[in-house]
């Protein structure tokens, strides 16, 4: 049994998925938070606290990570750990740190880092010759204006240190840029206490749908293990509505997209201990990198892969973070794709009807979650304010992604917001 310390994690899926990887792996954690009250909330219906899985909770600041190096290794000098892990971005730096700090494996801290801030990323790429968009870091008005005309419009505003969408929008206009500046202003503290790098990352708006490519590496070499779709939606913002894996793609772009993303990785320098999700888009002047996440996929897109493949991302994640061979064999699930669908409000107000007993029990289903009614509800800006999800695979082709979208058609038929 090995010893796992978790430093932070995100509230949504991933803190039951990873924790559950842990377990059933044979392997404990200490959980390690600087507010614990951020995580006791209800579990879903019919399972456990995830937290309640912990050998050990430690409240310490995981914020300021150089007063958190040589507390952590007062604690592993007393409970040892094997490995460490974090499922919630805004503390993936930490964890790199801490890791090399205490000799565990992993990714060293400065391709973290540089993964981590989409700013770097991009200049990272612009020198290794990486296709992404023309873009450009600017932190004064009169600077971001001006290299927003030299980009031209229609073009993309986001934050550099930002995650699930927030703040993310497209712009049209001067005007349109301003506000989207004035608005990002206004949150210079994210939602972990962190305070924000106060630049501002343009970029020219790509063409073409968007896919992820989902990579786990170790010793060495990155290995692929698919390609995902994706659907977006709440313009100007760009909300994930829904994924399906694999994706539906020939076999040339499935294939680019895959070569991209190796390159991302490798000029990154994420080749060893790492599991990503690298977002490209296929534009119609080839694929581009829209960004590297140095972690398992979120917004249930393991579970995706897991239903097709076998192979257990989150699992998968706790191996190399140990320093050990991840198993990445294919089973025959039964499947040959998975898809999910999200429920995204268009308005806010409360919710006071949403049923899903009308899909819950219909072939081919494998997940329903919804928000009970009560529920305060605002019109979706980012991955932030869903109302809930269907997941539902098809056991003969590709056609799970239209099975979820019949099946968000009747739920909404039955939501009511006032």
């Amino acid at each position: 049994m090995a010893h796992l310390l978790v430093v932070e994690s995100w509230v949504g899926s991933m803190s039951r998925l990873l924790p559950r990887a842990i377990r059933e792996n044979g392997h404990a954690f200490t959980f390690l938070t600087r507010d614990l009250h951020h995580y006791l909330r209800s579990a879903p219906e019919g399972t456990a606290h995830p937290l309640l899985g912990a050998r050990n909770i430690i409240t310490a600041d995981t914020n300021d990570i150089e007063a958190l190096l040589p507390e952590v290794e007062r604690l592993h000098g007393v409970l040892g750990f094997d490995g460490v892990v974090t499922s919630c971005d805004y503390y993936l730096p930490a964890v790199a740190r801490i890791a090399e700090r205490l000799g565990l494996p992993g990714p060293g801290p400065e391709a973290v880092q540089n993964a981590c801030r989409k700013d770097t990323t991009r200049r990272v790429f612009d020198d290794a010759g990486v296709p992404g968009p023309r873009f450009a870091v600017r932190e004064e008005w009169a600077d971001i204006a001006r290299a927003a005309r030299d980009i031209g419009y229609p073009l993309v505003v986001k934050p550099v240190d930002l995650c699930a969408g927030m703040y993310v929008r497209r712009v049209d206009d001067e005007a349109q840029l301003a506000a989207a500046c004035r608005a990002l202003a206004d949150f210079p503290v994210n939602a972990r206490g962190q305070r924000r790098t106060p630049v501002v990352l343009l970029e020219e708006l790509l063409d073409g749908p968007e896919v992820s490519v989902e990579t786990v590496s170790y010793a060495g070499a990155v290995q692929v293990v698919g390609v995902t779709d994706k659907s977006v939606g709440g313009a100007p913002a760009f909300v994930e509505t829904g994924h399906m894996f694999p994706a539906a793609l020939p076999p040339a772009d499935a294939k680019a997209a895959e070569q991209t993303a190796l390159a991302a990785l490798k000029a990154l320098g994420l080749t060893d201990g790492v599991v990503a999700h690298t977002e490209i888009k296929l534009t119609s002047a080839g694929p581009r990198v829209v960004e590297v996440n140095p972690r398992p996929a979120g917004n249930r897109i393991t579970e995706l892969v897991r239903h097709v493949t076998g192979i257990d991302l989150a699992a998968a994640f706790v191996e190399v973070a140990l320093g050990r061979a991840p198993d990445l064999r294919h089973t025959d699930t039964g499947l040959r794709s998975a898809a999910v669908g999200f429920l995204v409000p268009g308005s806010s107000g409360t919710l006071e009807a949403l049923d899903g007993m009308s899909v819950r029990d219909l072939p081919g289903v494998l997940e329903v979650q919804l928000a009970e009614p009560g529920r305060a509800v605002k019109a979706a800006g980012s991955n932030n304010e869903y109302l809930g999800h269907v997941m539902a695979g098809d056991a003969d082709g590709l056609g799970a992604r239209a099975r979820v979208e019949t099946l968000l058609d009747g739920l909404r038929a039955g939501l009511v917001i006032r």
